[in-house]
């Protein structure tokens, strides 16, 4: 348990470098932020994220979303203290943060908040809600020390 009420259990299905203590620090370093926190349940929530590869993504893509192309990360929300699971692609996380030009872990970080942030309710279908997913993703990165490279948000 941590001292924010989250467990995070990390899966890694694919040879990922990152240690599954780095996604567990991210997504509880995000519970510090008050928009987060409010939306937690009462107790410990758990959530479960699963490092694996762009084959994976894009089948459980194709399954639950019905799109046939691989994705970065995909949210299975959960009930009750269980928020859910995040499906994250290591080789399209790694691909992206070479495209943005900052480090891989600081892609991966921003994909488990993103997808944690759909967990608890936001969306970004709009630019509003756009702006503000994209607020508190910032905000749960610098908690982890940790800056996105211009124009990623």
């Amino acid at each position: 348990m941590t001292a924010t009420g989250l467990e995070v259990e990390v899966i890694k299905a694919a040879r990922v470098p990152v240690p599954a203590s780095f996604v567990r620090d991210v997504l509880v370093h995000a519970t510090a932020i008050p928009e987060v926190a409010a939306r937690l349940p009462e107790g410990t929530s758990t959530i479960a994220v699963r490092l694996t590869g762009d084959r994976e993504l894009r089948r459980l893509n194709r399954e639950y979303v019905g799109e046939d192309s691989v994705t970065d990360v995909l949210s299975f929300e959960g009930s009750g203290a269980y928020l859910g699971d995040l499906a994250v692609s290591w080789s399209t996380a790694a691909r992206q943060a070479e495209a943005f030009g900052h480090e891989s872990e600081t892609e991966l970080a921003l994909l488990c908040v993103h997808g944690l942030l759909h967990l608890l309710g936001w969306d970004h279908a709009t630019a509003a809600e756009r702006k503000e997913m994209n607020r508190i993703t910032r905000a749960a990165l610098k908690r982890s020390g940790l800056t996105l490279a211009p124009r990623r948000l």
